[in-house]
Order: structure tokens, then sequence, then C-alpha cells
């Protein structure tokens, strides 16, 4: 740590590992489901369509929650927004183990959309605490970090389901109580230990100036929707989270695809996503790191962020090959390539906002967004599954070429719609240099 580290202080970081934290409890319960894929499938006798519906139920939901969990975290601050998110989820992420065979399908719908209600609050949460916690010049890392936790979650599950779960499905109910004891532990530790910057009395007025000095002071008046639907930085913005469907499609679907297309079962899907997934963790870390560098260095903050999705748009590419490639470990290779491509545009992604709007409108921004990104990746999962159904395995073919294809069409049109990024005041006006 350097002599200026020690002056400033490093509380901020403390907060981020709570957000850290959180985020893996929610990609470890939201993984499970994806992770026992075909052992459910087997197990309760569905269909690639029954399976689908699973799905969307919790898409459903989390685009649902969308709409009202961001103006909840925006109007009753992180502290209780986020502690309500994580108790619903937990609470639903546990139901799944009380659910009878002759129910699953209504059973795992019905859990499914209450963890996706809960789910819906985390990001919004997350992103609002960063822009609250970091400089602008800071965030993309910060969101790197604690956007890693997403695949540590994801790296978890098929581990720790491969150690209690049989191939059989004997105990499958474990893992879904697993969380709950994590997600009690955070909630106490969150409410224990959060506040915002300027009320924290563990914080250092140093570190408090430097977390401030690159944004401008704001009023607590509440901007409601209707004001940021119209700004083109919205759109721009739910435009990238379309992309999140591609990250779902890995999630939800890739253990189904190893499985009918290598021959990979429950017990064996460990490795696979271990390597899929430390891909993903290091695109995460590497994606903010390299923008705030690049910013550092002098590079504008419009120019930082769209080049490092350029260039992550075209690391994806390669993915659409995965379903004609007949090497086992050449295929997760190029999904973990494509993984960490994910999470470096993503981080970006997510910064794009607390870089052109004020905090107090980051977390309806971010839900807007992405209720936008869940409702395609509904109609993506209802496609491929009713694909997947009447034409074998051929809906894998279309499922990794527009996932490989979207990201460079994407930011053309982010580019269209932002074209300089330039910052939002407090009334939504921009800001001139």
């Amino acid at each position: 740590m350097t002599e200026v580290e020690k002056k400033v202080g490093n509380y901020r970081y403390r907060i981020l590992a709570l957000v850290f934290m959180a985020t893996t409890i929610n990609y470890f319960d939201r993984s499970i489901v994806g992770v026992m894929a075909p052992t459910l499938q087997a197990l309760f006798n569905w269909t690639n369509k029954d399976y689908a519906a699973i799905m969307v139920s919790f898409k459903i939901a989390y685009g649902i929650g969308l709409l009202f969990m961001g103006g909840i975290i925006d109007r009753f601050g992180t502290k209780i927004g986020y502690t309500i998110s994580i108790a619903l989820w937990s609470l639903f992420g546990m139901l799944h183990a009380v659910i009878r065979p002759a129910f699953s399908l209504v059973g795992f719908m019905v859990a499914r959309f209450g963890l996706g209600i809960g789910e819906s609050g985390n990001f919004p949460a997350a992103i609002k605490t960063v822009a609250e916690w970091f400089p602008k010049k800071d965030r993309a890392f910060a969101t790197g970090i604690f956007d890693a936790s997403t695949s540590v979650g994801a790296i978890l599950a098929p581990f720790i389901v491969g150690a209690v779960v049989s191939v059989e499905g004997d105990n499958w109910q474990i893992p879904f109580l697993f969380t709950g004891v994590l997600s009690s532990v955070w909630v106490f530790l969150w409410l224990r230990t959060y506040k915002k910057p300027e009320d924290h009395p563990k914080l250092s007025k140093e570190e408090l100036t430097y977390i401030n000095s690159d944004s401008d002071e704001e009023t607590i008046e509440k901007i409601p929707w209707l004001k940021l639907l119209p700004k083109r930085e919205t759109w721009a913005f739910s435009l990238t989270t379309i992309t999140d469907g591609v990250w779902w499609f890995y999630l939800f679907w890739g253990a189904k695809f190893l499985a009918e297309q290598f021959g990979v079962d429950i017990k064996n899907i460990g490795l696979p996503f271990l390597i899929i997934f430390i891909m993903a963790d290091t695109g995460s870390l590497t994606g903010g790191y390299v923008s705030g560098a690049l910013i550092k260095k002098g590079w504008s903050i419009n120019r930082a962020r769209k080049i490092t999705m350029l260039v992550c748009a075209i690391i994806i590419l390669p993915v659409s090959f995965v379903p004609v490639i007949a090497s086992k470990w050449i295929a997760v290779f190029l999904i973990g390539l494509a993984a960490a491509g994910h999470q470096s545009w993503s981080i970006n992604s997510y910064t794009l906002v607390s870089d052109v709007f004020p905090k107090k409108a980051t977390a309806s921004v971010i839900g807007i967004g992405k209720m936008i990104g869940v409702t395609v990746a509904i109609f993506a999962d209802i496609a491929l599954g009713a694909v997947l159904d009447t034409a074998n395995n051929s809906g894998y073919f279309w499922a990794f070429l527009i996932s490989g294809m979207s990201y460079l069409v994407i930011i053309g049109f982010v580019h269209l719609l932002m074209p300089k990024m330039t910052p939002l005041d407090d009334n939504l006006n921009y800001i001139k240099k």
C-alpha cells in the first residue's frame, strides 16, 4: 500500500466486500437449477419446454421486480433495499427444497418466480453502492471486483451440487437450503456495517473527499421513471443489457448443452464450469481495470469505455462456432473466452450509467435497462426450448451464433445513441464543460 493510499484510507473496500458476498450468494442460488438441469429433468420427467417454462418464470419475475426494485432502492436507500432483496430471494431459494414430485413443474415455477423478484434487487443495489462509495475513475474496477463474484457463485454451485447430489437426484434439496445460513450472516453484517459515506463514523475525511472527488453534489429530490425514460442514455444502456440473455444462456443451458453434446453429467460438470467461470472472473477484473487505467492515462471516459467494449465484442465472436466443434475442451475454452468478454463488457456497461446519470437515479436506470434485457431473454428461452423439443440440438447452433454476433451490433447502436457520453446533472440536463 502506498503512502497516498494509507492517508486516504480504504474503508470503501469493506463495503465492496459485502457486495461481493451478496452477489456470490445471489449467483449460487441462481445457478443451482442450471447445474442440476439434466438430473432434475430426468427425475421429474420435464420436457425442454417445461424446463424453459421454469426459466421463463424466473425471468418474468426478474423483469417485474426490476420495474419497482430499482425505485425502492433509490427511495429507501441501499441499506434497506438490499436487505429486502436478499431476504426475499433466500426465502424462495429455500422453498425449492419442499417441492414434491407431483407438483414439480408448478412448484419450481412458483419458487423461481419468487427467487426472481428478490434477485432483481441485487444489481441495482450493488451498482448504486459502488456509485455512492467510489469515484468515477474507480467505479469500473470496483464493479469488476464485485461482478467477479457472479462467477464465484457459478463455480461453487457445480462442486457443492456434485458433492451432495447423486446422478439419480438423491439429496437434490440440500443445495437449495445451503444459502439460507449464508444469507442470514450477510444480513447481520450488512445492517451492522452499512451507512452512506457522508454518514459513516468510520470513514475518514480524506477518504470521503476522495470518493466525492469527481462527482457533483446532489439534492435529495427523487427522479421519477417518467423523466428517465425519454433520455437516450437510458436506452443506450438498455441495449447493452440485451446481452444478459447470452450470459443466462451459458448459466442455465450450459450444463444441458455439455450433457447432450459431450455426455458431461452432474459429477463431471465441475471442472468445465470451473474453467468457464474462472475465465469469466478474469474478464470481470480485466475489463474494469483496463478502462479505468485508460482514463487515468488521459483518455476520455467515452473513449475508454467504448473501446474496451468493442474489444470485448471482438473477443466474443468465436463462440459462434461452438456447436460444430468436436472437442469438449475447445468448446469449453471458447465458451469461457466468451464469458470473459461478456463480463468485461458488462462491467463497462454498468459504469456507463454512473458515468452519465446522477447517483440518485443509478438504481432506477439499472432497473429499466435490465428489465429490457430480461424481456429479450424470456423470448430467447421460449424459442430455444421449443426448437430443442422439435429439432433436437439444432437450436444450439442458432443460440451460439446469435450469442457471438450480437455484441458488435449493439455497441454500434450504443455509440449512435450516446456519441459523447455527456454527463447529466441533478435535473437530467446536460452538463456543459
